[in-house]
């Protein structure tokens, strides 16, 4: 008797285990009958499918897996309908959607979390309208929608930061506002909070630094933590060698340093191939946050001086090639892919963007700090 009393409180306390290390998803989700409704965990390593279920008439759902051990990222997802969710550890979330567009038209309970992120998500689509109409309005061009972009995004992460980062650095919301991306018309897809820039490093920071304090053994705290470490180094690095490199700030030659690169088919493309017209050689980074406001600038200067005599020679350092190829496959100047920062060491460049005038015996002329306005020396070499 004795034994079997001691088996039945086993298996219960067993049981009862088991349920405090899961969470729960719940819900219905109206006119999705006959849809599959994927779970989806954000890992840092990818997309990673957890449990799917068929939908019926009721549209009622329900998922339970494994709490992690800090907060995580999940995505309920029906046919590209996302809606975004975080995990911290055993608890109950109940979610009421309905398709079309589920993941706008949707409710959570359970999770104050869940709730911000759905706050979040829908400001982010409202930007993502924006840009969007920004780049399709004919009238601004140029300089003015770039300016207009920028602005508008400056706007949106100073809003984000004042109300939901700097609230709660450490909520699995701030981390995910962070995470926000957004897709251009004219350059790649690109994180909306950059660390390179200054304001957009503080929120990082913040995050970052109470991630490693409240969850030490988070993948993602560690994660975060050594990205912010590694900018803070290289800035470092970067204001030293700047310093050390003021006085030797001009390049003097009167001769071409030749490049010979591969374009997007693979051709190699020479610097003096160019020879008889006047060169822009430009070191530029796609992936760096004001790349799509350059790449506006260099197509105005491009369809202006192009007809008398203007060629743009650019060389990409970017790490990633497919980001590069994207970038250039439209652009209608001579775009050639340097990964290794060979040609940026022969010019001298100490950081980019960066360019330098050619004229049209191949003698080079000036770089970007030699010149007060670029226009006047390109009109002066043609």
């Amino acid at each position: 008797m004795k034994r079997l009393f001691y088996g039945l409180m086993a298996l219960l306390l067993t049981t009862a285990c088991q349920k405090q290390n899961t969470f729960t998803i719940e819900g219905t989700i109206e006119g999705a009958q006959d849809s599959t409704l994927y779970l989806y965990n954000r890992s840092l390593t990818g997309i990673v499918l957890l449990d799917s279920a068929k939908l019926g008439d009721d549209g009622k759902f329900s998922f339970s897996h494994q709490a992690p051990t800090g907060p995580d990222l999940y995505v309920l997802n029906i046919n590209s309908q996302v809606i975004n969710l975080a995990i911290d550890s055993t608890e109950t979330i109940t979610i009421k959607a309905s398709m079309p567009g589920m993941g706008q038209n949707y409710t959570v309970e359970g999770s104050d979390e869940c709730e911000k992120i759905r706050q979040l998500a829908r400001r982010h689509s409202l930007l993502q309208q924006r840009v969007f109409r920004v780049e399709q309005n004919t009238q601004l061009m140029g300089q003015l929608m770039a300016d207009s972009l920028n602005a508008m995004l400056r706007q949106y992460k100073d809003s984000i930061m004042a109300e939901y980062i700097f609230q709660e650095p450490q909520s699995a919301y701030a981390y995910f506002a962070l995470s926000q991306t957004l897709s251009h018309l004219y350059w790649p897809t690109a994180s909306i909070f950059q660390m390179d820039d200054s304001l957009d490093g503080r929120a990082y920071r913040a995050v970052a630094t109470c991630w490693k304090e409240y969850y030490p053994e988070s993948e993602r705290a560690q994660q975060l933590y050594n990205m912010v470490e590694r900018d803070i180094t290289s800035s470092r690095i970067a204001a030293a060698r700047q310093q050390r490199m003021q006085e030797e700030e001009r390049i003097v030659v009167s001769d071409l340093i030749d490049l010979s690169l591969p374009d997007l088919r693979g051709n190699m493309r020479t610097l003096s191939e160019l020879r008889g017209r006047v060169v822009l050689l430009d070191f530029h980074l796609f992936a760096a946050e004001e790349s799509g406001t350059r790449i506006l600038k260099l197509r105005e200067l491009y369809d202006k001086y192009h007809d008398r005599g203007l060629e743009i020679y650019q060389v990409s350092i970017d790490q990633d090639a497919h980001l590069w190829k994207q970038a250039v496959e439209a652009l209608p100047w001579v775009a050639v892919y340097d990964p290794s920062g060979e040609s940026c060491v022969r010019y001298n460049v100490q950081a980019v963007p960066e360019f330098f005038l050619i004229d049209r015996n191949n003698a080079l002329q000036k770089r970007s700090s030699q010149m007060d306005d670029v226009e006047k020396e390109i009109e002066r070499l043609l």
